[in-house]
């Protein structure tokens, strides 16, 4: 991304975003601020009263101010604890160095409980699309 570090960041762990372009899908902060360890953010997929939700806690997080230094990275790691969906999500960004850019990266491993393991192929393109979808419009910044 040609923003700085520090702009990457405020805006994927923009958690209340993470939804927009995630189908029946809302994300808010369920405990705590949504910046510390301990945590949790919840993603409601659903219509109505059917769904499910896949609770994260944040079990690791370092915001680029946080770290000493010239080093401007950050990295959060989310555990999903739900009854549902289980695994965990890396999200980082990381300053490239003599360039006005950044490197912002999500990573997922997941288990959709109750989906076979054959099924895996499929889950992981659906989640690559998904998720991309996301991070490019979280990336972008325009606001609700």
């Amino acid at each position: 991304m040609d923003l700085p570090a520090d702009v990457c960041w405020r805006r994927v762990t923009d958690w209340d975003r993470h939804g927009d372009r995630v189908p029946f899908t809302r994300v808010f902060v369920a405990e705590g601020s949504g910046r510390e360890c301990g945590d949790v953010i919840v993603a409601r997929t659903g219509i109505g009263a059917l769904g499910f939700d896949d609770a994260m806690e944040i079990a690791e997080l370092r915001a680029p101010e946080q770290v000493a230094g010239d080093d401007e990275s950050g990295f959060c790691r989310l555990v999903k604890r739900g009854r549902v969906v289980r695994g965990w999500a890396e999200l980082s960004v990381v300053p490239v160095r003599g360039a006005s850019l950044t490197e912002v990266r999500w990573e997922e491993e997941i288990r959709v409980v109750g989906v076979p393991r054959f099924a895996d192929p499929l889950v992981g393109a659906v989640g690559r699309v998904v998720f991309g979808r996301a991070l490019e419009h979280l990336l972008r910044g325009v606001p609700r």
